[in-house]
């Protein structure tokens, strides 16, 4: 493999071309008109624009993207996460023009991308699963029979869904036909695939994951958990590795459940299986994620593996050089998305020109991005600016530096998330590891962080006062009034 395309943008485009340099290998970025000047572009060894900003006339095209790599004699091309990395067709359509698609084989994609063909796949395996519908259900009345004996509350999620959308929390029978068709309509929308089925509601879980890794040769591992439960609209914000709750007993458990999975589907490649984990420390197989995961650093730092060169050389029909003997945890990671939102207005995206960027740097902190200064915030795609991760031997350790690492991340131009990270690794729910997906609902508030934000900006008055004053003692400056 010497030229690998990467069918991406932004920090994970850069952070893939970064491990191919390493490894000798030459890059191709693809970017649309909005990201002429981005990072991963003056990054690559070659760059093409590939269409318009909206991502349907740029990033989502697949034939294009595959002209274009023949062209340039690539031999493979990474799709990095999102647009069309878990595209079956576009997998597919790379194999058949002689170039090697870094990813899993289309029928793990299309198994595991419709959540009842994948609970279908893993039935004969004894996996744990929520109680709820084995099969798609469009009609109303059928279903709220189906959800009376289950019981509420219950959840409604879309088939082909993921990132929270075409799902409806449902707590009693009376709201049930009007949430159903809500979650159908969301469902055809977003998807094209109006599909639904039922769940028993999980009322207080912790959402934990389990990265796999395998190969062409049947070799099939687990790299330990992340664990994922902040978050906001049934998306991510916040990841740890590993988890303050697992016992070693039930980590195995797990890992050799994902592993199960993975093998259901005759996996290859890097890929991340989904776990709810009750009050009671049961836990019930959600979904298997077939492509590298946005949180996939922290797994890096507790295991001291690069996943992309693991993606890459499992994708050059290499056999995993290490077995699950070989795998050890080692110390703590944490890591908060950064996103162009202003947490004092119901996180509505912030658009605008990076005046000021300066990520933190140092000892243990790691800043996966794909912006410098004076960039613009394009709106045609995700607000995620980068991932502030943060290294120590101990969570504690790796908590305290992510707290210096935010307060020495200076962004202007832009809200950003920045002030709600600072409030999760502060409030003690979270410090102390006894915490759910229920967080952000039970603790969090922008009156809360407005208090927060001005009882800080006194304390950082006086402070300033104080030291003009004691200042002007030493250089018998003019005193001023308190």
């Amino acid at each position: 493999m010497k030229k690998i395309l990467v069918a991406n943008r932004g920090e994970i485009a850069l952070r893939v071309m970064k491990t191919a340099r390493n490894m000798g290998i030459k890059t191709v970025a693809i970017y649309s008109e909005a990201d002429r000047n981005a990072p991963h572009v003056k990054f690559a060894d070659e760059a093409v624009c590939i269409g318009p900003p909206p991502s349907n006339e740029s990033y989502l095209l697949g034939d294009k993207i595959i002209k274009v790599a023949k062209e340039l004699n690539v031999d493979a091309i990474h799709p990095g996460y999102g647009f069309l990395s878990e595209n079956a067709e576009f997998g597919e359509h790379v194999e058949k023009s002689g170039m090697i698609f870094i990813g899993p084989k289309s029928y793990a994609i299309r198994v595991m991308g419709s959540k009842l063909a994948a609970k279908d796949a893993v039935k004969k395996y004894d996996i744990p699963m929520v109680p709820g519908t084995d099969e798609a259900i469009t009609n109303v009345g059928a279903a709220k029979e189906i959800a009376k004996k289950i019981g509420f509350p219950i959840l409604i999620k879309a088939s082909a869904g993921g990132g929270g959308k075409g799902m409806r929390i449902v707590e009693n029978s009376e709201e049930f036909e009007d949430q159903m068709k809500r979650a159908i309509s969301e469902a055809e929308n977003a998807f094209g695939d109006g599909s639904v089925f039922i769940e028993k509601f999980v009322t207080s879980p912790r959402h934990i994951e389990i990265q796999v890794l395998a190969d062409n040769f049947g070799n099939t591992v687990y790299l330990f958990e992340r664990e994922c439960s902040i978050q906001r609209r049934h998306q991510k914000v916040v990841e740890e590795a590993p988890s303050s709750v697992l016992t070693p007993e039930l980590r195995k458990q797990m890992g050799e459940a994902a592993v199960k999975v993975a093998k259901a589907c005759d996996y290859v490649g890097a890929g991340t299986v989904e776990f709810l984990l009750d009050d009671k420390h049961n836990f019930y197989f959600l979904e298997m994620n077939t492509r590298l995961q946005v949180e996939h650093p922290v797994t890096e730092l507790i295991t001291g593996l690069d996943l992309v060169e693991q993606q890459i050389n499992v994708a050059n029909n290499e056999k995993l050089s290490f077995s699950q003997e070989d795998l050890k945890i080692n110390g703590h990671a944490f890591e908060v998305r950064v996103y162009a939102e202003d947490p004092l207005n119901n996180f509505m995206p912030s658009v605008g020109k990076l005046e000021v960027y300066r990520p933190p740097s140092g000892k243990n902190i790691r800043v996966d991005d794909g912006f410098t200064e004076a960039m613009q915030v394009p709106i045609q795609y995700d607000p995620m600016l980068s991932k502030l991760i943060t290294y120590g031997k101990t969570r504690n350790e790796a908590m305290q530096t992510m707290l210096e690492a935010i307060s020495e991340y200076h962004i202007e131009g832009v809200s950003t998330t920045l002030q709600f990270g600072k409030f999760v690794f502060e409030h003690e729910a979270f410090r102390s590891g006894n915490f759910d997906t229920n967080f952000v609902k039970k603790y969090y508030s922008e009156e809360k962080l407005k208090a927060i934000n001005e009882e800080e900006a006194k304390i950082a008055a006086l402070f300033a006062l104080k030291q003009y004053l004691k200042d002007s003692e030493k250089l018998r400056l003019p005193k001023i009034s308190k």
